[in-house]
């Protein structure tokens, strides 16, 4: 079943209609988020004065920069978690990760690795900024084989696919999910990249969004989507799914 909002026109005041942000980099000193437990606690903070009651953060696992297994992140997590509970946050806080999508992943899923997932088993991966994937339909593929849900995170963001939009609606029609951040709405990353964002809605290809904060600036500029028609767009579209998590 669709959530339909019932707000429709309305103007938000924060983000409580979503409930939950499933992308953020909030374990210290493991990527390239959070650098401190008290960086990490002032954007939790910041994370439930705009409206959220549940963050699921997503440390990057990358074979060449960042190593991280299911040991170290959720070591992390469990400091995140106390370091929370002392400072009276009010957040739910759960983990999953960022899978880069390189070699070592693909031999990961030969493997059966248990990757770390939420909700209903949806596994967040990125590719490379930079160049396209080889055989990314067929490794996408794999991963459903695996019984696993494939989220593709910030799709608006890769550039060699701005003029080939029907890539992504052949990976939609084969099950695949995405999530814009939503700084991308903002026009944060700059206009283009806010124009594929825009894409995504009118398409109503977005199944998630997140704020993929890992500076507290990210979550200082995030509220000014809030009054973004785009967003109410979003909202009122029916294929947000953050709110079942």
């Amino acid at each position: 079943m669709l959530f339909r909002s019932n707000t429709k026109n309305k103007s938000y005041q924060d983000f409580s209609v979503l409930g939950v942000d499933l992308h953020s980099h909030l374990i210290s000193g493991i990527d390239d988020g959070s650098t401190s437990l008290e960086e990490s606690i002032v954007m939790l903070q910041k994370l439930a004065d705009l409206g959220f009651n549940k963050v699921i953060t997503t440390p990057h696992v990358n074979s060449d920069y960042f190593r991280n297994d299911n040991s170290t992140i959720n070591a992390g997590l469990n400091i995140l978690k106390r370091a929370a509970a002392k400072n009276n946050i009010p957040l739910t806080i759960e983990v999953a990760a960022e899978y880069y999508i390189d070699f070592e992943f693909v031999q990961n899923i030969k493997n059966k690795f248990p990757f770390l997932t939420f909700g209903k088993n949806y596994i967040l991966v990125e590719v490379s900024f930079f160049n396209p994937p080889d055989k990314l339909p067929e490794i996408l593929f794999e991963l459903q084989l695996e019984q696993y849900k494939p989220v593709l995170a910030h799709p608006e963001r890769y550039a060699y696919w701005f003029n080939n939009f029907g890539f992504y609606e052949e990976l939609h029609s084969r099950g695949i999910l995405f999530q814009v951040n939503l700084n991308s709405i903002s026009g944060y990353y700059g206009p283009d990249i806010q124009k594929m964002s825009y894409m995504f809605i009118d398409k109503n290809l977005c199944s998630f969004v997140g704020t993929d904060c890992h500076r507290i600036q990210h979550l200082e500029i995030v509220e000014t989507v809030l009054g973004n028609r785009h967003f109410k767009k979003l909202i009122d579209s029916g294929t947000l799914l953050n709110h079942t998590l």
